[in-house]
């Protein structure tokens, strides 16, 4: 057995053995930069979840492989740019990355266009960092009520890439945002800390390193 897919069977068993409800978040293999050989072995084995955050790398990567298999779920996990929504719209399924509201007209309008209605999480700057894209938690509200009532787009969650130190607190800060909202998913926790993640209710988890190994 191909060792992406040991490590894949691996990460399951341990958010299974630390799940108290039998409720474990979705794994999202993080396969950017990884060629398609590195990804092919999980395609076969049955994994459908799959992060991109390079919109053209994708597109070269994926583009054939979704023609062909329509269980492939793709999500974009990177920072986006208006200019390249119409490529992310027609190709991905899956939106973990809305920031703003310029972003979220454009996608508004190219789903409209070609009758496509991705799932779509809003990023939240969590941390309050400078560095770091996302709504800020005093204008996630109003930005959240725009996007659902006016662009009529199907926000399904809330993502988050929280500081490094002491995750937890977010974690839980993001939960109570997520039910504030009445939202089912919650994308939240990477290969350093999804177990963390999964305690506070995470739905998908994006795990690269732990899977792929780490890239070059």
């Amino acid at each position: 057995m191909h060792k992406t897919i040991n490590n894949l069977i691996s990460i399951q068993n341990e958010l299974k053995s630390s799940s108290e409800k039998d409720i474990y978040p979705k794994i999202i293999a993080v396969s950017k930069t990884f060629p398609l050989d590195s990804i092919q072995p999980l395609i076969d084995y049955g994994h459908c979840h799959f992060g991109e955050n390079k919109v053209q790398e994708a597109v070269n990567k994926w583009s054939d492989i979704k023609t062909q298999n329509n269980d492939i779920k793709l999500h974009m996990i990177g920072r986006l740019q208006t200019n390249k929504v119409k490529y992310v719209v027609s190709l991905f399924d899956y939106i973990h990355s809305l920031d703003n509201i310029k972003l979220a007209e454009k996608i508004s309008v190219e789903q409209k266009r070609i009758n496509k209605n991705l799932k779509i999480f809003i990023q939240v700057n969590i941390g309050n960092e400078s560095q770091k894209s996302g709504i800020e938690l005093t204008h996630l509200t109003n930005f959240y009520n725009k996007c659902v009532d006016e662009l009529k787009l199907n926000i399904v969650g809330l993502m988050c890439i929280p500081p490094q130190n002491n995750p937890e607190t977010y974690f839980i800060n993001m939960q109570k945002l997520n039910k504030t909202l009445n939202l089912n998913e919650l994308s939240m926790g990477m290969s350093a800390d999804y177990l963390v993640a999964a305690k506070y209710g995470s739905t998908f988890v994006r795990v690269g390193s732990k899977i792929f190994g780490e890239r070059d």
